[in-house]
């Protein structure tokens, strides 16, 4: 993947941070931040079973669509829960190279 798409990935979730101050009459995502997190988490469990879904067709393009809606509404989450993108992305970092078998054992017991 290009460094370009990473940055896409950047931008929308600085976008998402600026929408925190505007009116929610004038912005789907400072709509959604208003009403807290518990309507952010139900909306990107939609999302989730949507583009699940839509993986189960041949259309291919439509995954693609459910996908960044699904993306949108994880960063859209993060921010109602001012956990930042570089946080994921350095758990992700920090699980290259590391068997995912492995990780998973690592991981505490609930």
């Amino acid at each position: 993947m290009s460094d370009q798409r990473l940055e896409v990935l950047g931008a929308l979730a600085a976008e998402i941070a600026a929408r925190r101050v505007v009116a929610p009459d004038q912005s789907y995502t400072a709509r959604l931040l208003a009403k807290g997190v518990e309507a952010c988490a139900k909306k990107l469990g939609e999302e989730a079973v949507e583009a699940a879904l839509a993986a189960m067709t041949p259309d291919r393009k439509r995954l693609a669509a459910e996908s960044a809606d699904l993306l949108y509404h994880l960063l859209v989450l993060l921010e109602a829960r001012d956990v930042p993108l570089s946080d994921v992305m350095a758990e992700l970092a920090s699980r290259q190279g590391v068997s995912g078998l492995a990780e998973k054992a690592a991981r505490p017991k609930d």
